[in-house]
């Protein structure tokens, strides 16, 4: 499955932001999605994750309550919503699909084995 990540940008403190996560060339069905982010000069971290049937959610703890994770299946596209974005959630967000015969999801990079090209946030005032 091929993975295109879309909708970063240059927000303030407080403002929102939705990425979208597209997906092709498989049955997006069968795979559990995660979203991760890498700040400059930092290893890439967990955002959250979404198992096939967006049944089962998982996230970060910098990131609960403010991030919402949702899938689309009949669009094969995956979604990140960004609420009250801090200068902290700066990165590039990558979108990743790891595919599962559970509903299982899990937030080590690792166990993915497809990955979008990222996208740039930005959060400045």
């Amino acid at each position: 499955v091929q993975l295109q990540a879309s909708g970063g940008g240059l927000v303030q403190p407080g403002d929102s932001l939705s990425l979208s996560c597209a997906a092709s060339g498989g049955t997006f069905s069968n795979y559990a999605v995660g979203w991760f982010r890498q700040a400059p000069g930092k290893e890439r971290e967990f955002v959250a994750a979404i198992s096939r049937a967006g049944t089962v959610k998982n996230y970060a703890p910098s990131v609960k309550g403010r991030f919402t994770i949702s899938r689309d299946n009949a669009k094969n596209t995956g979604s990140l919503q960004m609420n009250n974005l801090k200068r902290e959630d700066t990165a590039v967000y990558y979108c990743a699909a790891r595919q599962t015969v559970t509903g299982a999801v899990t937030s080590t990079s690792g166990s993915y084995n497809y990955w979008g090209q990222g996208t740039q946030v930005t959060v400045s005032s």
